[in-house]
């Protein structure tokens, strides 16, 4: 069954920029990297939050995302630049309605 997580991250203002940098560069690592990884994208808030909103195709597929290079190089991106730790909410789809519309 796929996995769905929700990360939010507030940038520290001075650091704005360059968290989005490390996130983008992450994106691309994640997508060129991580087989099991079906949707990592990177969403703005009206407040300046940052979500990435991330599907997976299983455990072990989040399991590899943990210890791939691409979260390992966000991480260190984002060392010391948001003003708030982040916020990871790791998801169960429940489908209801219309396949195609009722889970990612």
């Amino acid at each position: 069954m796929a996995v769905i997580i929700v990360a939010t991250a507030f940038p520290a203002p001075e650091h704005r920029e360059e968290v989005i940098a490390a996130f983008e560069a992450a994106i691309g690592k994640v997508h060129a990297e991580e087989d099991g990884c079906e949707l990592y994208a990177l969403n703005e808030g009206p407040d300046g939050r940052l979500v990435m909103i991330e599907k997976y195709a299983s455990d072990e597929a989040v399991a590899a995302h943990r210890v791939g290079a691409g979260l390992a190089a966000l991480r260190e991106g984002l060392n010391g630049k948001l003003s708030a730790p982040i916020d990871v909410q790791v998801l169960t789809p429940h489908p209801a309605g219309a396949p195609v519309k009722g889970a990612l």
